[in-house]
């Protein structure tokens, strides 16, 4: 299922994309997608019934984020050694785990917003993972069986607040639209192989990152499994599994966002974003 969530900031309703791409409302079945209402559980319900028989949604429309809000955001770094490599960082031997504030999150067509006192605002694509089961301990042959889905990931950052500002990367990740989402969340069985997508994002038509999820150090299953060793997950939670080489920070000399800027990034199967930078 390729399940999304339509209309005006604040106001979204659930909806689903069927095989043709039409949009259709859920509202009637399902209250909003988020947090127990997208575990495996709930999503086996909602697809055994007729999805296609809800009302069509006709016209062009805003789509949010496809979850409306996440328990917790998780991210790992550095897990494309090239890009660990442009940015100066040592191959990590485990993955590692940082968060983005919840607040960050946003939806594929929202604006880019740059915060107070930023200058180095950077873009990343990414492979989101959303969790559908509790996982405690689990081992990495389970692992996939407790993902929900996934969706694509810009985990924009703001490179001076995340490294010369003391303490965790947290406070470069996490400004209101820095945790962009969508635009669909899509279940485990539409994916066959996560290590096998493809990733691309461009800024204002040039190509930055161009790469595939099998380029990962560590996979979904290492990252779902590892995580679980030291924190319950819980259904709702989103984990981005780290971005490719091509950000802003590793160019020479380093480039970052502006306003007036347009980001577009796709990641297979998953859509497409497309969004502009705007100052606060």
């Amino acid at each position: 299922m390729k399940l999304v969530r339509f209309g005006p900031v604040g106001h979204e309703k659930p909806g689903m994309l069927d095989a043709e791409g039409r949009l259709h409302d859920l509202s009637g079945l399902v209250a909003d997608f988020a947090g127990p209402s997208v575990s495996l559980a709930a999503l086996a319900d909602l697809a055994a019934r007729d999805l296609s028989a809800a009302p069509l949604v006709e016209g062009v429309t805003r789509l949010g984020p496809p979850l409306a809000w996440v328990p917790n955001f998780y991210c790992i770094g550095l897990n494309y050694a090239a890009h660990a490599a442009e940015t100066g960082a040592a191959k990590p031997s485990e993955p590692v785990v940082f968060s983005k504030a919840v607040s960050s999150l946003a939806g594929p067509e929202d604006d880019i917003i740059l915060p107070k006192g930023a200058t180095k605002v950077d873009w990343e694509v990414e492979l989101g993972v959303v969790i559908g089961a509790a996982a405690l301990n689990i081992s990495e042959a389970d692992a996939l069986d407790h993902v929900a889905g996934y969706v694509a990931v810009n985990d924009v950052s703001e490179r001076t607040f995340q490294k010369d500002r003391g303490g965790q990367w947290i406070k470069g990740k996490s400004a209101p639209s820095f945790g962009k989402i969508g635009p669909w969340f899509v279940t485990r069985d539409a994916v066959p192989d996560p290590q096998a997508l493809e990733l691309s994002l461009a800024v204002n038509g040039d190509a930055r990152q161009d790469s595939t999820t099998s380029d990962m150090i560590f996979s979904v299953a290492e990252i779902v499994a590892y995580m679980s060793q030291f924190m319950r997950l819980i259904p709702g939670d989103v984990i981005a599994t780290g971005t490719p080489s091509g950000v802003g920070l590793g160019m020479t000399p380093p480039q970052f966002l502006a306003p007036g800027d347009t980001v577009v990034l796709d990641v297979a199967g998953l859509g497409r974003q497309e969004s502009r930078v705007v100052a606060a």
